[in-house]
């Protein structure tokens, strides 16, 4: 049993007439009359009654006929779902980002996105950059925003921008002033980091150890909003992605250019490599690609 078979009959049950139901079809009658004897070889039995006069149901004909309906309304129903997601008319997307890109970048493109595609809903999970590629590998998220994987196996990685660190300094600190500071002046003050598992500060404390030896911190938090407002009231220094920049500045705190050495990851969109992305993902993929707004490395103070 197909859907033409199944639309054929219930034409044929309709109009109590082949030669009608083929006009309305679009089919030769003696092509409909073959369709329908198909469908009941395949059954098993007589759906249709036919007569020289007219065309009437069988009592199987008559059971089946609520169901054939049932049946080619949900088929008509899925058929234009999936068309309406192909064309994005209609959708759903899930992304995961690292707080940092989540809260400060991603917004803009997933403005870009909405003008575009106003019917596709999207879901932004906000995890540390471990969980982002946990989420994509679990295939919980289609799209995952993150630092660049030491471990790309299985993965596509499709870059944004290098990003790279800065120093976050009270405004009214001397070290606000200046055009840069190196992270031996930075980490002469009380230092304000984000707590471990943190992807941020595992890679601040993997690049500035080998020249500056362990981190040494006065204030912790889960939060960069926590951060920036720490710093901003004179508690201590800190050190964020430039992707931070306007976040930081917001909050009261004031941003500089940061070196000796220069801290910088890629950062960059992850999805699986053996999965193709559906169509509202890589729209979307493609807006993050075309609409991330690179933040200046250089702050003004």
């Amino acid at each position: 049993m197909n859907v033409k078979q199944l639309r054929a009959f219930v034409a044929v049950a309709k109009y109590q007439s082949f030669a009608q139901a083929g006009e309305h079809l679009h089919v030769s009658q003696p092509a409909l009359s073959l369709t329908i004897k198909a469908l009941e070889e395949n059954l098993g039995g007589a759906l249709l009654s036919r007569t020289t006069r007219s065309v009437s149901l069988t009592a199987e004909g008559e059971v089946l006929l609520p169901l054939a309906r049932r049946l080619l309304a949900d088929w008509d129903d899925t058929e234009e779902m999936l068309r309406q997601r192909f064309t994005l008319q209609l959708g759903r997307v899930s992304v995961a980002a690292m707080p940092a890109f989540a809260g400060n970048l991603l917004p803009h493109s997933l403005k870009v996105f909405r003008q575009r595609y106003p019917k596709v809903n999207v879901t932004v999970h906000d995890v540390i950059n471990e969980q982002v590629l946990e989420l994509v590998r679990h295939r919980r998220v289609e799209l995952g925003i993150g630092f660049e994987p030491d471990n790309i196996d299985g993965l596509d990685f499709h870059p944004l921008y290098m990003d790279r660190f800065v120093a976050v300094v009270p405004a009214d600190s001397p070290l606000a002033q200046l055009p840069q500071v190196s992270w031996a002046q930075l980490l002469a003050e009380d230092f304000v980091a984000l707590q471990r598992p943190s992807a941020v500060r595992l890679l601040m404390e993997q690049n500035v150890a080998a020249r500056h030896g362990k981190l040494a911190v006065a204030f912790e938090s889960h939060q960069l909003s926590t951060i920036g407002r720490m710093v901003a009231s004179g508690l201590g220094v800190s050190a964020v992605p430039a992707l931070c920049i306007n976040q930081m500045q917001e909050l009261g705190a004031r941003c500089v250019a940061l070196v000796e050495p220069t801290v910088e990851r890629r950062i960059g969109v992850i999805a699986l490599s053996e999965h193709k992305l559906s169509t509202a993902a890589q729209a979307l993929l493609e807006v993050l690609l075309s609409n991330t707004r690179i933040p200046e490395v250089t702050c003004v103070t």
